[in-house]
């Protein structure tokens, strides 16, 4: 079994990079966001670069996440990953902390250096007002390189979290290479929306607010070959 994040990210995705590896959905919202491999795997490398070349992160270093499932969440978690980090949410004090539009008063209660603040608008637009003591991730992160090597040793959660990934990904059923369907408000839980699918090698079609109504023509549409609604 593997035991580093980072390749099993890179070996998910190097069979065909240009296939849709996330779709998001909001159905409240109407927002539809599908990235590539490739595509996020660049998002990827620009979160880690920004945290070890601009916040100057080393290894081990405490990482904060308060995000709900979503496409830039992936990017976050897995960009801490690839830099090695050590990923918290729960509140003390770390060197940087990403957080959500709706969590800016319960990030207070957290002691940070550095801290990211995500809107998660469609189209990954900028926040209109940025919180005082946050800067404004998608725009601080797209100044950053499109490439980065992961260090080759583990971080220091990856064998815990992947052994839990491989567990869960048998209890949910997905099989090696499938599209599945998942309601983000059932399953919150990254290791059951990213991890769980990614050491299968599965794409996930992601789905926030998700309208019933809608589900099986979603499942037709996108290709789906397994659902956790």
């Amino acid at each position: 079994m593997a035991d580093n994040i980072a390749r099993v990210f890179a070996d998910a995705i190097a069979t065909d990079p240009t296939r849709p590896l996330l779709t998001w959905y909001d159905d409240a919202s109407g927002d539809r966001t599908e990235l590539s491999g490739a595509t996020l795997a660049n998002w990827v490398a620009k979160t880690a670069n920004l945290l070890v070349d601009e916040v100057g992160l080393a290894p081990g270093s405490p990482a904060g996440v308060l995000l709900p499932p979503h496409w830039q969440t992936a990017a976050v978690l897995l960009g801490c990953w690839s830099a090695k980090l050590s990923v918290t949410d729960t509140p003390g004090d770390v060197e940087v902390l990403f957080a959500a539009a709706d969590r800016f008063d319960e990030a207070q209660s957290w002691s940070a250096d550095e801290r990211y603040a995500l809107g998660l608008s469609p189209l990954a637009a900028p926040l209109r007002q940025v919180p005082p003591g946050f800067a404004d991730y998608v725009v601080e992160v797209r100044r950053h390189g499109d490439h980065f090597t992961p260090q080759p040793r583990s971080g220091p959660a990856d064998a815990h979290l992947l052994a839990h990934a491989e567990a869960r990904a048998v209890e949910l059923g997905i099989e090696p290479g499938a599209r599945i369907l998942v309601d983000a408000d059932r399953y919150p839980d990254p290791v059951d929306w990213l991890l769980a699918p990614l050491t299968r090698a599965a794409t996930v079609v992601l789905c926030a607010n998700l309208d019933p109504a809608r589900l099986a023509t979603r499942q037709a549409t996108e290709n789906v070959t397994h659902s956790l609604p």
